[in-house]
């Protein structure tokens, strides 16, 4: 598929996460398939700013390719700079502007799945992100709407397509919801069928028969993978062997999930040092070992990892 002038090999993506979509597990995704990842969400004012910890999260490695980073704001006029800046950079393959962040500080903000309240702001702000980007694709991610009142996604998609974005992502449920019951996949099927841009969905996709079935019931161009990827690179291997060959290569073995850990643990330790690299790795070290035997007892050890040689003692003991 294209999202603008970027091609795209395999349409199954890495949905942006806060403190999970690092580097290490975009190259991590990307080795095993996905054919686009995000970066975690990126603040308009730490951008403007020059935060030196926003900048971090900026820097960006051929492995990571393709690459979207994705940026929230509540102001036109500060996405315009912000957007300009990482444009400048040649960081990433395409701009994603957050319009679904559920998160009370955020949305206290006017910034993230706020902006489904407010389509005029909404607009000029994806119209400030497009005029600012001219030369890769422009994409935003909604919820499909503040409340159960207030479900506008379709008219929000209408939006985005008249401000020249090149992809919308629908996450199918409201702000209200966060996380909880299920996603609404009508409601992607009715913005597909709305407007004339690919349309990526969200939510509830964690099996090959679940990837099947929103791609039939939605028409979709393309599916984003959240709370299934944490600590499941493997899925993208699973659902890219699936798409193109409608078989299921299965589960990892105990022995490849240790080799992936110590590999994610390597990569923090050398971008982000033995202090926070080791800290960082206990959650991801859980969700890799999220319903194995004993994965209560391993979530403890983990936690109290402090070094690699805490972890592969861990692993060894498994």
């Amino acid at each position: 598929m294209k999202i603008g002038n970027l091609e795209i090999t395999t349409p199954v993506f890495l949905a942006p996460m806060a403190g999970v979509t690092d580097t290490a597990y975009c190259i991590l995704a990307q080795r095993m398939g996905c054919g686009l990842v995000y970066s975690e969400m990126v603040s308009d004012q730490g951008i403007n700013f020059r935060n030196e910890r926003t900048l971090e999260m900026l820097k960006t490695v051929p492995e990571q390719r393709p690459l979207a980073i994705q940026l929230f704001s509540g102001n036109p006029e500060r996405m315009y700079k912000a957007a300009s800046f990482v444009a400048s950079l040649n960081c990433c393959d395409m701009i994603d502007i957050n319009m679904g962040c559920p998160a009370p500080k955020i949305v206290r903000n006017n910034e993230g799945s706020a902006l489904m309240k407010d389509p005029v702001l909404a607009y000029e702000i994806m119209c400030a992100t497009r005029e600012a980007v001219k030369d890769m694709p422009v994409t935003v991610k909604m919820r499909k709407g503040w409340d159960s009142e207030h479900c506008n996604v379709v008219e929000m998609a209408g939006l985005a397509q008249k401000a020249g974005l090149d992809a919308i992502a629908v996450h199918g449920r409201t702000r209200e919801e966060f996380y909880r019951g299920h996603a609404d996949w009508d409601i992607i099927r009715e913005v597909k069928q709305a407007v004339d841009i690919p349309v990526i969905g969200n939510g509830d996709v964690r099996t090959c028969q679940d990837l099947k079935n929103i791609f039939e019931r939605t028409g979709c161009d393309a599916v984003m993978i959240g709370r299934g990827a944490q600590g499941n690179p493997w899925i993208f291997r699973r659902f890219k062997e699936f798409l193109f060959t409608g078989v299921d290569p299965g589960e990892p073995s105990i022995d490849e999930r240790k080799q992936v850990i110590l590999e994610h643990l390597d990569m923090l330790l050398r971008w982000k040092g033995d202090y926070i690299g080791p800290r960082e790795m206990r959650k991801h070290a859980t969700w890799y070992t999220h319903g194995l035997y004993g994965s209560a007892s391993l979530r403890q050890k983990f936690n109290s990892a402090v070094c690699r040689e805490d972890f592969v003692k861990i692993l060894n003991d498994m």
